[in-house]
């Protein structure tokens, strides 16, 4: 009886309750939902500020740049890969967009910076798929190159040039939410499409779990490990664009810390670093709890050396965590 009155409940219930249940339980197994309840509380009652929907609008307008390019991480941590170069693309290709900007128009420099981060992307994922050379040591060589031609680029001077009508898509409204917000939530809905229904998404949870069974089965390993780390250098890109307009300049020291906020976002999500595990979805909670921590410590006029040595603590914490978890 029991049986069938749950087939009547899913079944009965529409398109849009299904969906909601289902991200539902995808956040409430990667076990975080939980801590970013209980901060949530601890915080509103520190802070009387914090509980508002001003403050709420102004979080997740803050974690939306961090958002899109976790979820790039995402994708080559899933392959059980890494990457620390995240911020020097996001810095290399948003220089050369804003500096381009006067001379090819708005929309082809933006183009053309995508195709950087692409590129730089499916650089580093050909030189650890096709070369087998150790993830860590070929994007710490990328994040040392690309960070230095940025500097190089713009001779160590934020590129202003930026019209005004491509400040939008970093401070503009669409109704009443921001568009940074709008952006990054529809990445992350693609991501979790692409992952769930695609043959890439498969593929990359296959080579992250078992590489040798689906490199056996006749699947083309490099091409497909190749193209998370492509998807992660377009999605830092992205970043980039997000982060120009709502700057109005690209600055090519910006987003150092980004490929570590990244990887513990991931890891906090309860994505293993040992790849074929975890949910965006998780990934998505994670970048709200370090956007909460973030905010709060501000709304307390916490010293910015003080956020930093939280934010490394968080970080130690994620790595441990997820030590734990894959050991048990």
């Amino acid at each position: 009886m029991s049986e069938s009155k749950s087939v009547e409940n899913t079944e009965s219930k529409s398109p849009m309750e299904k969906i909601g249940q289902n991200v539902y339980q995808k956040v409430k197994s990667s076990g975080v939902i939980l801590p970013l309840i209980l901060l949530i509380a601890a915080l509103s009652i520190i802070s009387p500020d914090f509980l508002t929907i001003n403050n709420f609008k102004n979080i997740l307008r803050q974690v939306s740049v961090n958002l899109i390019f976790s979820v790039g991480t995402a994708f080559v941590i899933l392959t059980g890969g890494i990457d620390v170069s995240v911020g020097a693309m996001l810095a290399f290709s948003a220089v050369i967009m804003a500096g381009l900007m006067p001379t090819v128009g708005m929309f082809p420099a933006v183009l053309i910076g995508l195709a950087i981060g692409f590129s730089l992307g499916l650089f580093n994922g050909l030189a650890v798929a096709w070369l087998k050379l150790p993830a860590f040591i070929v994007t710490l060589a990328m994040m040392l190159a690309a960070r230095a031609f940025a500097f190089i680029y713009t001779g160590g001077y934020p590129v202003s040039n930026i019209p005004m009508s491509f400040r939008f898509l970093g401070s503009g409204y669409i109704g009443p939410f921001p568009v940074p917000v709008i952006i990054s939530l529809g990445v992350l809905l693609i991501g979790v499409l692409v992952l769930k229904y695609t043959t890439l998404g498969r593929f990359i949870y296959g080579i992250g779990g078992n590489r040798d069974a689906v490199k056996l089965s006749g699947v083309n390993v490099i091409k497909y490990e190749a193209l998370a780390y492509g998807i992660n250098g377009l999605l830092a890109a992205l970043a980039g664009v997000i982060m120009t307009a709502r700057l109005s300049s690209a600055v090519p020291s910006i987003a150092e810390s980004a490929p570590f906020d990244a990887i513990a976002a991931v890891v906090i999500g309860g994505v293993s670093l040992s790849g074929g595990k975890g949910s965006l979805w998780g990934v998505f909670v994670g970048v709200l709890i370090f956007g909460v921590i973030s905010n709060g410590l501000n709304l307390m006029s916490v010293p910015s050396f003080w956020q930093n040595a939280v934010r490394g603590i968080v970080i130690f914490g994620a790595i441990l965590f997820d030590r734990l978890r894959a050991r048990s």
